[in-house]
């Protein structure tokens, strides 16, 4: 495989999200989308926020439709955010077990979906920990289904890099003059690529993947962003700081990954090391957290953090993406 065909083949999946008039059929990736439909799906998320306390937002806009959640991955968050938001937009949801589906006992993946596809299931929300499956079931599924990615691999995860955009917009407003600081390892995580393209396509005026050089990205993959391997330049004078988990089950080579306390001393975000940051800075994790590892458990909890915002978030991003691809149904 030569160097160019990685970013040939993220093209022609930011093609195959969009029908012929624009609008979106699938979500699979950040990458490739312009500003104006990112803003336009970050205001859609916008109307179902409800304050704490107040009973969630609700529509009828999937009212007889199926969604079917396919997570051939471990998931929490993810999973019960989309699960939360078909039912609050009138979906009849499915949640596939992987642990008990037929592809466990050999079936291929298409032949899955073909089977929820006669089971006319409109959206199918896929997670797998291969890279490509999203854009490869996309590719084979009728006119009248939509697939949106909900975690690929270390390749993307186009609803967390929303929710991302979205937290840091309600606190921070535009992004043109904001530093955001991404720390932890880069080179594995789907958040940090998907959440950085979202953040250039929106005029970031500064990005900085922060971590140590074993987990850093390869060179020119964010050629937009800065790279560090030092904490505590990349903290200097930022916004928002993001810190991400060691991807373990995604390394094959722990040579050059720090352990524990190693890690924690030199990479991880605590009270004292954020005093380097500016005062008003916001906290960000995606989750799940390893406290005392990638991130100090009393700044978790902290007022700087925005975490327990972002799973927030996260609901009303999926119900706004899951309300668009339905509307598109009808300009296929």
């Amino acid at each position: 495989m030569n160097a160019a065909e990685p970013d040939q083949i993220l093209e022609d999946e930011a093609r195959l999200q969009l029908n012929q008039d624009g609008s979106l059929r699938h979500l699979l990736t950040l990458r490739g989308l312009d500003r104006s439909l990112l803003v336009e799906m970050l205001d859609d998320a916008e109307r179902y926020l409800t304050p704490p306390g107040e009973l969630p937002a609700h529509s009828k806009a999937l009212t007889g439709r199926t969604v079917a959640n396919l997570f051939f991955e471990p998931s929490t968050r993810t999973r019960a955010s989309f699960d939360l938001a078909g039912k609050r937009l009138g979906a009849d949801v499915l949640n596939l077990d992987v642990n008990t589906s037929s592809r466990k006992k050999g079936e291929s993946i298409l032949d899955t979906i073909y089977t929820l596809e006669a089971m006319r299931c409109d959206i199918m929300v896929v997670r797998d920990a291969s890279a490509g499956v999203p854009a490869y079931i996309a590719r084979h599924v009728k006119d009248h289904v939509s697939i949106l990615n909900a975690g690929e691999s270390d390749v993307s995860h186009p609803t967390q890099g929303l929710l991302d955009l979205l937290t840091i917009r309600r606190h921070k407003g535009s992004f043109g003059n904001l530093v955001v600081s991404i720390v932890g390892d880069i080179r594995h995580s789907r958040v940090a690529r998907s959440t950085g393209w979202g953040l250039n396509t929106l005029g970031v005026g500064e990005l900085r993947l922060v971590s140590p050089p074993a987990m850093a990205p390869d060179p020119g993959e964010m050629p937009f962003a800065r790279l560090c391997d030092d904490l505590d330049k990349g903290l200097a004078g930022a916004d928002v700081v993001m810190a991400l988990r060691i991807q373990r089950e995604r390394i094959s080579d722990l040579e050059g990954i720090p352990g524990t306390e190693e890690y924690f001393s030199t990479y991880g975000v605590s009270h004292e090391r954020m005093k380097l940051a500016r005062p008003d800075a916001i906290v960000m994790h995606p989750g799940p957290m390893n406290r005392g590892i990638e991130i100090e458990g009393g700044l978790a909890d902290s007022r700087q953090s925005v975490i327990t915002e972002q799973v927030a978030n996260g609901v009303a991003v999926r119900m706004a993406v899951l309300e668009r691809v339905v509307k598109s149904l009808g300009a296929r």
